[in-house]
C-alpha cells in the first residue's frame, strides 16, 4: 500500500505545478464576502416551515442504518424516503450556515499542514485527490457523489481539466453548483438524485475516476453502492473516498464512548457509522483492488482544525446573538446558530482519544484486466505460469502424436 504523501510527481496533473502546491490560495475576500452575503439573505428569508423542517431533520442522526428496526419504529416502513427528505431539509439550510465561514465546502479536511488555515487544508487535500486518481491527460470524466455546492468539483476541474459530474439530493445546492460552474466558465454538470436509489442515471463504464468527501455515511447499503460504482467506472479507473469512521479504540459497551458518538453524529451529519474495514470489504466484494486505507491527517488528528472551525462559529454566534438581542437580525438566527455550534467539544474529545475520525481515506482501482492492477510481479516478468502450462501441454501432445 502506498503511504500518504508518497505519490510520484509523474502522476501530478500538468496544471498542478509544484510551485502552486507551495502557495495554495483560497477564495478571494471579495468572493467570500459575496458568497456569505447571498447565504445571509437566504437564511434571513427562511419561512417558519423551512426552519422547523431543518430542526426536525436532526432526528435521523439519532438513528443508524445498522438498526433497521429502530429506523422503522421511528420513521415508518418508508424510512428510506423519509431519510432522503430530511437530508434535503437539513442541507438546504446547513449549506448556507456553513457558507458564512470557512466551511462552504461543508467538510473539515484532513490536517495536511497545521501552519495553514482550514480552507488551505481543504485545497491541499483536493490536490492530493488529483494526484492519486491519475486521470487521463485529456477529456477525463469524473463522478462525485454528495457534490454539495460544487466548489470541490470546480477546484478539481480547474487543476486537471477533467469534467466532473456531481450528484446531490438537495435542489438548492445543485442550483448553487450550476451557477458557480457557469460563473467560472467550467464544463461540469450537476444532477439532483439520491444515491440510495440505484441504479444511478449513468451508463456503464462511463467515468475515468470517482471521488467523494464525507458522504458515504448517508448511504444505506455500501455493498450495493460499491457495486454500482464498479459498474460506472471504466477498467483501470481509480476511486478515492474520504469519510467518517469509528476506530478500534471505540468501545460500544463504554457509556461515555457511546454518549460522545450520539453527540457527534448530528454535528457532522452522519447516519451510518462505518469502520475502515467495513468499507474496504464493500469495495473488495464489488471487485475493486485496494491500494490504500489510512488516516491521512498528520498524526491521525483533525482536532486542531476542528477547534479552529468551532472557534470561528462560536465567535460568529456571539455576534449573531447580539444582533438578535438588539433587533438587528431575525430572531430565528438564535435557534439556527445554537444548533449549529452544539457539541463540537465532543468531536474534539473523540478525535483526540482516537475513537473516530472524518479523515479516513480509501484508495482503490477497478482492475484493467485480470491481475493487471495488482502490485505483484507476475505480469512484469513476462509469461505467467499459465503460459508455461499450455506450452508444456502442447509439447506433450506433440510427443504423443509423434
Amino acid at each position: 500500500m502506498q503511504a500518504h504523501g508518497a505519490l510520484d510527481a509523474r502522476h501530478r496533473p500538468e496544471t498542478c505545478h509544484a510551485n502552486d502546491l507551495k502557495r495554495p490560495r483560497g477564495a478571494r475576500p471579495t468572493e467570500r464576502f459575496q458568497t456569505a452575503l447571498r447565504s445571509y439573505r437566504v437564511l434571513r428569508d427562511l419561512t417558519p416551515e423551512q426552519i422547523q423542517n431543518f430542526m426536525d431533520s436532526y432526528l435521523i442522526y439519532s438513528l443508524d442504518w445498522a438498526d433497521e428496526g429502530k429506523m422503522v419504529a421511528t420513521l415508518g416502513k418508508d424510512y428510506e424516503n423519509v431519510v432522503g427528505q430530511k437530508l434535503a431539509d437539513y442541507y438546504c439550510v446547513l449549506n448556507h450556515l456553513c457558507a458564512l465561514g470557512e466551511l462552504e465546502k461543508m467538510y473539515i479536511p484532513p490536517a495536511m499542514d497545521l501552519d495553514q488555515n482550514l480552507t488551505v487544508n481543504q485545497i491541499l487535500y483536493e490536490r492530493q485527490i488529483c494526484e492519486e486518481l491519475q486521470l487521463p491527460a485529456n477529456n477525463a470524466r469524473v463522478l462525485e457523489l454528495g457534490c454539495g455546492r460544487g466548489r470541490v468539483a470546480a477546484h478539481i476541474s480547474s487543476l486537471t481539466s477533467a469534467r466532473i459530474t456531481g450528484l446531490n439530493i438537495d435542489a438548492d445546492q445543485i442550483a448553487s453548483a450550476q451557477a458557480f460552474n457557469t460563473q467560472q466558465c467550467l464544463h461540469n454538470t450537476f444532477v439532483r438524485a439520491d444515491f440510495n436509489s440505484l441504479p444511478l442515471p449513468f451508463e456503464s463504464a462511463s467515468f475515468d475516476a470517482f471521488y467523494q468527501i464525507q458522504a458515504f455515511s448517508l448511504a444505506k447499503d455500501h455493498d450495493a453502492l460499491c457495486r454500482e460504482l464498479f459498474r460506472l467506472l471504466k477498467p483501470g479507473a481509480r476511486l478515492s473516498l474520504l469519510d467518517w469512521v469509528s476506530l478500534e479504540a471505540y468501545n460500544p459497551d463504554n457509556a461515555h464512548h457511546t454518549q460522545l458518538m450520539t453527540r457527534i453524529k448530528p454535528l457532522i451529519g452522519a447516519v451510518g457509522t462505518p469502520t475502515p474495514a467495513s468499507l474496504a470489504a464493500s469495495l473488495e466484494k464489488a471487485g475493486f483492488v485496494m491500494l490504500d486505507s489510512s488516516n491521512v491527517s498528520i498524526n491521525g488528528l483533525q482536532a486542531p482544525l476542528i477547534e479552529r472551525a468551532d472557534g470561528f462559529f462560536r465567535n460568529l454566534k456571539r455576534f449573531v446573538l447580539g444582533g438578535v438581542k438588539f433587533g438587528l437580525l431575525p430572531g430565528h438566527f438564535r435557534q439556527l446558530f445554537e444548533r449549529l455550534t452544539k457539541d463540537c467539544d465532543a468531536f474534539v474529545e473523540a478525535d483526540r482519544q482516537g475513537l473516530c475520525t472524518t479523515s479516513w481515506r480509501w484508495l482503490a482501482v477497478k482492475p484493467d484486466t485480470m491481475g493487471k492492477e495488482m502490485d505483484g510481479e507476475e505480469g512484469k516478468e513476462g509469461w505467467g505460469w499459465g503460459c508455461w502450462w499450455f506450452l508444456g501441454l502442447g509439447l506433450v501432445l506433440v510427443m504423443v502424436s509423434g
